[in-house]
């Protein structure tokens, strides 16, 4: 009796040392999952080209190039977070609206752009995206999937979901020899990021500092180091780490494709 005892105590104790291994070695991650669906309002901006949507608040630059397209939205500074909201993907349904098309088709888009107050006019006759307002300001393409263009504004539900990206992270260069300016591109899971080092292969890990959107920056001598990222999304708080995404004769103006992304 003795001996089952210990068998099972043994047992046990190897069990919760393979848990706490595999934990270690990233096979529980955080998973971000939809939420619930909530009320709104959309409007749309540009033309069925796209091609007012391209740059915008958080940095994606062309959005064809970058792997967004047209299914895009700009946020009002509630959704935007003062740039965490970039990234992040939604669902959208226009709701109780006579233009509405039939059947409430959903959408998926991503915030790409900032839809900034205009204090100018009333938040209930133009001024959509003035705080405290939840507001989508989304291209017309993708407007014109859940309703008729003409509506001009329609109420929607929407919510948060997944992000579902082909490949791993990519990583835009700006700056100089002493700042690196990094745009951080197709992020899977929760879509954001809330933090951000880099490691060259000569130095620790550094921490980098949001400038503006999907941005990250350090001011470090970082030429002629290949460069490693470690990344926290903002969402689900995992934390993964790109090694190796740039080699030693990176330059500004290049992007470079990581093996790593989010769940």
């Amino acid at each position: 009796m003795v001996s089952l005892l210990h068998s099972c105590q043994f047992s046990l104790f190897f069990l919760i040392l393979a848990v706490i291994e595999k934990a270690r070695a990233g096979y529980y991650t955080r998973v971000f999952r939809p939420t619930t669906w909530q009320l709104a309002h959309a409007t749309f901006y540009g033309d069925e080209t796209a091609s007012e949507t391209m740059g915008g608040a958080c940095g994606y630059g062309n959005l064809f190039s970058s792997g967004y397209g047209t299914d895009t939205a700009a946020l009002s500074s509630v959704l935007f977070n003062n740039g965490y909201g970039c990234g992040q993907c939604f669902q959208i349904r226009c709701v109780q609206s006579q233009w509405c098309y039939k059947g409430s088709p959903i959408t998926t888009v991503t915030a790409t752009n900032l839809c900034p107050p205009n204090w100018a006019k009333d938040s209930n006759n133009g001024g959509w995206c003035n705080p405290p307002r939840t507001h989508f300001d989304m291209s017309k393409p993708a407007f014109m999937k859940i309703a008729q263009w003409k509506a001009g504004i329609v109420p929607v539900m929407f919510r948060r979901v997944p992000c579902v990206r082909k490949g791993g992270l990519r990583f835009t260069f700006q700056g100089n020899g002493y700042w690196l300016l990094v745009y951080v591109m197709n992020v899977a899971g929760g879509g954001d990021i809330s933090q951000m080092w880099v490691k060259g292969s000569k130095t620790g890990w550094i921490s980098m500092s949001h400038n503006w959107g999907a941005s990250y920056q350090a001011f470090a001598t970082l030429g002629g180091q290949a460069l490693s990222f470690k990344i926290t999304s903002y969402t689900s708080h995992e934390t993964i780490i790109a090694w190796n995404v740039a080699p030693s004769n990176w330059q500004v103006g290049m992007t470079y494709s990581a093996n790593a992304n989010f769940h």
